[in-house]
């Protein structure tokens, strides 16, 4: 059995846009402390190995699991952040003036971002990416660092959830989802655990 975390990244330094693929958008402070908290979590697990979407934020937030646990980063881009095509580096105001936005927010199973993605195809590619690091690692326990709405879409997947039930589950930054491949079965084990941190003064 595999098993694996699924850690989205921390707290970008960059809000209140579409980041989607763009570069120089890493960890904000809070991002940071919120993801050492997160590893924090993780370092009572036996991990084997770790991967990640070679985007900046995503990077840095491996990094601090990484140096931890002593263990290298695999670099993957079948969990890279969505390709948000037009809609990259604009606002949410901005973009809920598109009518294309209205189909994309209601219809994910059948849409796709101008310029971008469609949802399958983010599915089509995380669930392909669990699969293939669940043959290199069939006894071990591996943490994946992506972005929220791929994880989501492996959660879809796992829990054998329509697509556009996507907006019924919730992955929040720094948060861990953990699901279970074995010989074709797949389980959920958890998802959107948080790292409860004290209260600033």
């Amino acid at each position: 059995m595999t098993v694996f975390h699924l850690l989205r990244h921390g707290e970008a330094n960059v809000l209140g846009r579409i980041n989607g693929r763009l570069p120089g958008v890493g960890l904000s402070e809070k991002g940071r402390a919120d993801i050492a908290a997160a590893v924090d979590r993780l370092a009572q697990e036996r991990i084997e190995a770790i991967y990640s979407s070679p985007l900046q934020r995503t990077r840095e937030t491996a990094e601090i699991l990484a140096h931890r646990l002593a263990l290298p980063i695999g670099y993957r881009e079948d969990v890279i952040e969505l390709d948000f095509g037009e809609w990259t580096g604009l606002t949410p105001d901005v973009i809920r003036k598109d009518d294309r936005w209205h189909v994309w927010a209601n219809r994910r199973s059948i849409a796709a971002i101008p310029g971008g993605e469609s949802w399958r195809g983010v599915q089509g590619r995380v669930v392909s990416a669990l699969f293939d690091l669940q043959r290199m690692h069939p006894q071990g326990t591996v943490v994946v660092v992506s972005h929220g709405d791929v994880i989501r879409a492996g959660l879809l997947f796992a829990l054998c959830m329509p697509l556009d039930f996507y907006a019924r589950i919730e992955v929040g930054l720094a948060s861990i989802s953990t699901i279970s491949l074995e010989d074709g079965a797949i389980h959920v084990v958890a998802v959107n655990e948080r790292p409860r941190l004290p209260p600033t003064l």
